[in-house]
């Protein structure tokens, strides 16, 4: 039986396109160019991917790094091209477990006496104005760990930082806002994982009609804050946890990151719910875009409630 041409393949996925009972999802389309009629200046950003033997960080490494540099526009957030790319493996010395190839798809065999370009690294990420990465909170730490480059540059996170939610999206994992977006790829190598995430980023929110760069870009702007409910009553562990605070064992604390803007509500519902209207003091960390991700601990001062 004769194939059918491209397009005849074409035209079939526009006329299911064209029925309300269908939808069309298509292979993601690797391109450089995105918008090359947005006036300058432009700014520099890099979208970043790792893969790895195992998500522990400070115990498992880097097996895979993908950079994706582009070229885009601060004040509305269109992109303009791909002006750079990296994308290496490196031999982490360790076995790679069964469990996290099945992941990504990387072997030993693949690794073996390969080395990341530090010096290529380097170059790609020189300038950016921002690292973007999708669950910046793993990316982070461990490339802060492989190569300390990346502890002086401010980061982003598309996961974390983009409403998704209120602009209907029903999840935030990549592969699902790619599905959304009208498109598909082989997810879990690093490159490309970038590419995906460079191409939703790049394309319009259905609610806001603002991109989703723009959004993450202003985001990333204004520095978070991290409420430390310091000395909070034992009694009160169940409404903190439901009010999203997560426990600090080498701490022994209760602590949320929130936005600057809600920060205020934040500390008096914590007066109210959690110290019962009494005077108490808690502790607010400034986490901006050169610390928020890493793990690392920001400028923290008391405040009295």
């Amino acid at each position: 039986m004769k194939s059918p041409s491209d397009a005849a393949i074409a035209a079939a996925a526009e006329l299911l396109d064209g029925h309300p009972d269908f939808r069309v999802i298509r292979r993601l389309a690797i391109h450089d160019s995105f918008d090359a009629s947005i006036p300058g200046p432009l700014a520099i950003a890099v979208v970043i991917d790792t893969e790895t033997t195992g998500t522990r960080h400070g115990e498992d490494r880097i097996i895979e790094v993908g950079i994706v540099r582009f070229e885009y526009q601060a004040e509305t957030g269109r992109v303009a091209k791909v002006v750079g790319v990296y994308s290496g493996l490196e031999d982490p010395g360790i076995p790679i477990p069964p469990e996290s190839t099945a992941i990504h798809g990387i072997t030993d065999e693949m690794v073996a006496g390969q080395r990341l370009d530090e010096s290529a690294i380097a170059a790609v990420v020189d300038g950016a104005s921002l690292v973007i990465a999708h669950n910046a909170s793993f990316d982070r730490p461990f490339l802060e760990e492989r190569m300390p480059l990346f502890r002086a540059l401010p980061w982003a996170c598309s996961l974390e930082q983009v409403p998704w939610a209120d602009e209907g999206f029903r999840g935030a994992k990549l592969e699902y806002l790619g599905w959304s977006s009208g498109f598909f790829y082989d997810a879990h190598r690093s490159e490309v994982d970038c590419r995906a995430l460079l191409e939703v980023l790049s394309r319009p929110l259905p609610k806001s009609g603002v991109t989703g760069l723009r959004r993450l870009v202003e985001s990333a702007a204004e520095p978070a804050l991290r409420l430390w409910a310091t000395g909070s009553p034992f009694e009160t562990k169940d409404i903190l946890r439901e009010r999203g605070y997560r426990w600090d064992a080498d701490r022994r604390c209760w602590s949320r990151v929130v936005a600057r803007a809600v920060a205020k509500e934040e500390s008096e519902w914590l007066k109210a719910a959690v110290y019962g209207g009494r005077p108490a003091q808690i502790d607010v960390e400034v986490l901006d875009a050169r610390i928020r991700f890493s793990g690392r601990p920001g400028p923290r001062k008391p405040r009295v409630l």
